[in-house]
């Protein structure tokens, strides 16, 4: 049905392109652009009744596929075949005039798919009762809001009876109840043979729905394959960059800090107005790093994955008696979802002048988040020497959408029959 071979497509990028034939006359330096190629080589073949996914970070090209695919679009190189007719969803309102109405935008759009008047007369109420829009169809879209723009459109696309239906992360716009019943007439779609190619950044309906995933990343087509390995190696890929970026914002920081030990008497003003730092002093954590076992610093976990908090302290007061040193985790909402001490694990320890205390937990079993942690070292009646909030943050990445905080180990158990 799509044949895609050895296709490239450049844009025009202007520095400060002319908006007028004056401008472009008296101001020539206007119209200086770079060219930007946004796909480089992409082949493709869809079979008959197969649903396709693209999948890859924003700006990589896969939304332009799409528009070549509904011939919006035509590649600078190379070939591309569709067979059967296309309804696409593309962009919010594409495609619709503001100042008229829903219905009439429905004898626009649908004219525009090839439908005569009759057929879409033969289609108008089941189209605006998918929509449900039976209270706004008279009125112009223009008071749409954007999920009303969404319903229509999509009701519009599905109703014309098309051979290859595109969708690009618009369903992204709706509400759950009315992206459940989408995904369920997409599943329809599927069951009766059609073919349908779908761009989306939820993971989860992806590898439910696709036969197939292509991920295209910068503008290049990197693997195709089963939906649950291309999945897999694309989160892995988001996770190595996003531990990336972490790691240079952390060496940013650091080299612009005078010390990496002692903190300033400013900042330690500043951490007290916040109230993220309190204490009378007599220890002080002077470096949080969460690493992992090879004792790297680490950012992103899965939750089967080791986890330490280092702490660095000294002490000001060498007569400092039965410390504690203490770790809490939360979720970036505040909900807490672990907490202990040394005094409450029966830990015995003695401190020096200067040392480290390591917390592991040997398997984080948090669901899919972002997290920070607390650390603190205090007395054990509660009086605090060092207790700073938000002091490190970490992420857990997950394949699964589990719900809540932490994972439970689990299995399911299923009976035929039995006795009423």
């Amino acid at each position: 049905m799509i044949e895609v071979k050895d296709v490239w497509k450049k844009y025009k990028i202007y520095q400060d392109k002319p908006v007028s034939f004056k401008e472009r006359f008296l101001y020539k330096r206007k119209g200086v652009f770079q060219e930007k190629w946004v796909l480089q080589g992409i082949s493709l073949s869809i079979e008959k009744g197969k649903m396709i996914g693209l999948i890859g970070r924003n700006g990589s090209g896969k939304s332009t596929l799409l528009k070549m695919m509904t011939k919006i679009l035509q590649p600078d190189k190379g070939e591309l075949k569709i067979i059967g007719r296309v309804s696409s969803l593309l962009e919010l309102g594409a495609g619709f005039h503001m100042d008229f109405t829903g219905r009439e935008n429905i004898f626009m759009n649908a004219s525009l798919f090839g439908l005569s008047r009759k057929e879409i007369n033969s289609k108008l109420q089941e189209i605006i009762r998918f929509a449900e829009l039976d209270t706004f169809i008279d009125n112009p879209v223009r008071t749409y809001s954007s999920g009303m723009f969404m319903r229509l459109a999509f009701s519009i696309a599905i109703h014309v009876e098309p051979d290859i239906l595109l969708i690009d992360e618009i369903l992204a716009v709706g509400d759950n109840a009315f992206q459940k019943k989408c995904i369920s007439k997409i599943e329809e779609f599927k069951e009766k043979g059609k073919t349908i190619v779908f761009v989306s950044h939820d993971n989860g309906i992806m590898e439910r729905l696709c036969d197939e995933l292509y991920w295209i990343h910068e503008s290049k087509l990197v693997k195709k394959g089963k939906p649950e390995e291309v999945i897999r190696d694309y989160l892995d890929f988001l996770s190595g960059s996003e531990e990336q970026r972490l790691k240079n914002e952390v060496m940013q920081q650091e080299n612009q800090q005078t010390s990496q030990i002692e903190v300033t008497e400013q900042n330690e003003e500043v951490n007290k107005k916040e109230n993220k730092r309190w204490g009378n002093g007599a220890v002080e954590i002077t470096n949080i790093a969460i690493r992992n076992p090879d004792n790297e610093n680490k950012f992103i976990f899965t939750r089967e994955q080791r986890l330490e908090v280092e702490l660095t302290y000294k002490t000001t007061n060498l007569k400092v008696e039965r410390p504690v040193f203490g770790v809490g985790i939360f979720k970036m909402d505040g909900t807490n979802c672990y907490g202990t001490n040394t005094y409450i694990d029966k830990v015995e320890l003695e401190i020096s002048e200067h040392g480290k205390v390591r917390y592991c937990i040997e398997s984080l079993n948090l669901v899919q988040g972002d997290y920070y942690v607390d650390v603190a070292c205090h007395h054990e009646d509660g009086t605090p020497y060092d207790y700073i909030t938000k002091a490190a943050n970490f992420s857990v990445h997950s394949k699964e959408n589990d719900q809540g905080i932490a994972f439970l180990p689990h299995k399911w158990f299923f009976e035929k029959g039995g006795e009423s």
